[in-house]
């Protein structure tokens, strides 16, 4: 129940399922039960539930609600922005099943409900709510009412998760099938509050036509990614991961991402430290090899040795002409990179510079794990992509234009790419929002790609552990607290996939 449908996906697997010989009614008397039946748990048994149906199908399942709910003994009071003449084709015909009354929006009053179902508009908005369905919308949420939405909260795009002008806060939301990224991307995934997935008779069949490209990032999306290393394996089939420091003032960020590197199984890590911040570094790390690497060349030097098959490059690095000249360097090498913080803010403005340097690189697999301030940076004079407003569009338009996997990092991590995969992320925990969480979580996706993992599933793999990790550490969450936390993670995986054999 992975794969996450956009609207018009979803409107197709209604398609397929009708011209199968499931009648359209039969679908929404099927959804409108399943609002029903949520309300029944919200609601006191015969409480008063006001429902607010708008002109298309979401306004068709509340009539379905309406009429079941009245049936099992709730006073039901139903609005109607529009006419019901005006209904068509399946709302239309549940419309017509219902014997009660009918009220405009002028009619709306609250002060007797126990509940709210929010049937105006489904996840298929594609413009500002205003006029009478906005003043409608303000009346819900200033209600002070508990309100369950069907579908999605009225106002909220399906596919993007933004606010269409105003949007309803609902307590939780029915939905059907399969859930829909603004069910797990911000703010709709706010204000969905919690969200129920029904079974409506749609059959998994469809998505083989569908053939969906978005998912809700789990394990059972990279299942080879954590397992159990090779009996006869060695250190260095498990990869050399190298980590560029900063200088002296600068070194804990590549610590950190090389600590997470090993934690997560990388066979041997290696800082590659400037002569200034050499015994800093040394004397910080035990398990964890230094050695200096001063520049460009020094970085070549180190290059030298094929075994070292993966960089990370950017935690606490400086910003400037060198690492750009490092990133070029690393990029035109056959090693696999992650282009973190200072690497990705040394291009600032040059975006194509850096797509041209990709388009011409050797390296084997390549990962951007941008923030939304390093992400505007970059890409500052691409108004293409920086104007796309939602993180789902954003992420994929700049995996698309450099080529390589994105990461967008946030509570809601977009992890895109360029073919039109993506995966969003759901077990973070706002715990993570902590000075050096980033670069943690950096050294995860290196330390997987030293291992041999592709580029999209190390990087979804790594922003789902280290969340987990952010999840079992809890309060007082510090970064350096997350490699050791990983233990405990991966032991766990690896055990519950062990068992379920």
């Amino acid at each position: 129940m992975h794969e996450l449908l956009t609207t018009s996906e979803m409107a197709r697997a209604d398609s397929l399922t009708i011209q199968a010989g499931t009648p359209g009614v039969a679908l929404m008397e099927r959804a409108g039960r399943a609002v029903a039946d949520a309300a029944a748990t919200l609601a006191p048994f015969a409480g008063k539930i006001l429902i607010i149906c708008g002109p298309g199908n979401n306004g068709g399942d509340g009539f379905v609600a309406a009429r079941v709910l009245a049936g099992r003994g709730y006073r039901i009071s139903l609005i109607l922005m529009g006419e019901r003449y005006r209904l068509q084709g399946d709302a239309r015909l549940v419309a017509e099943m219902w014997d009660g009354a009918i009220g405009r929006a002028h009619d709306f009053d609250t002060s007797d409900a126990d509940l709210i179902i929010d049937a105006l508009f489904g996840a298929g908005l594609s413009r500002d709510i205003d006029g009478e369905a906005a003043e409608l919308v303000a009346l819900m949420n200033n209600s002070g009412k508990p309100m369950l939405a069907v579908d999605i909260p009225s106002g909220i795009s399906g596919n993007t998760g933004q606010i269409c002008g105003v949007a309803v806060n609902a307590q939780a939301t029915v939905t059907f099938f399969r859930l829909k990224p603004a069910h797990i991307l911000y703010p709709g995934r706010k204000l969905c509050g919690r969200v129920i997935l029904a079974d409506i008779g749609i059959s998994d069949q469809v998505l083989s036509e569908i053939q969906p490209k978005l998912r809700l990032n789990s394990p059972d999306l990279w299942p080879d990614v954590i397992r159990e290393p090779d009996e006869e394996g060695h250190k260095f089939s498990r990869g050399h991961l190298v980590v560029l420091s900063g200088g002296a003032e600068s070194t804990g960020a590549a610590r950190l991402a090389a600590h997470a590197a090993a934690r997560i199984g990388a066979g041997l890590v290696t800082v590659a430290s400037p002569s200034e911040a050499l015994l800093v570094n040394a004397a910080a790390l035990s398990d964890i090899m230094v050695r200096s690497a001063d520049g460009v060349e020094g970085l070549r030097r180190l290059l030298e040795d094929k075994r070292r098959n993966t960089i990370i490059l950017g935690p606490g690095n400086g910003v400037g002409d060198i690492l750009r000249e490092r990133v070029r360097l690393a990029l035109a090498s056959d090693r696999s990179l992650v282009l973190d913080a200072d690497a990705l803010t040394s291009f600032e403005g040059h975006a194509k510079e850096l797509k041209s340097l990709i388009l011409d690189a050797h390296a084997r697999k390549v990962v951007a794990t941008p923030h939304d301030g390093e992400f505007s940076r970059l890409f500052k004079h691409e108004p293409d992509i920086l104007n796309i407003k939602d993180r789902l569009g954003r992420a994929l338009a700049a995996a698309k234009y450099l080529g390589i996997v994105v990461v967008l990092k946030g509570p809601d991590c977009v992890i895109a790419s360029p073919d039109g995969r993506a995966t969003i992320n759901q077990n973070g925990t706002p715990w993570l929002a902590t000075a050096g969480s980033g670069d943690v979580l950096a050294g995860i996706i290196g330390g997987l790609l030293a291992q041999g993992a592709e580029a999209y599933e190390a990087a979804s793999a790594a922003v789902w552990l280290h969340a987990e990790a952010g999840r079992l550490v809890g309060p007082g969450l510090l970064a350096h607290d997350l490699p050791l936390a990983l233990r405990s993670v991966v032991s766990r995986l690896i055990s519950e996939r062990a068992a379920n054999k």
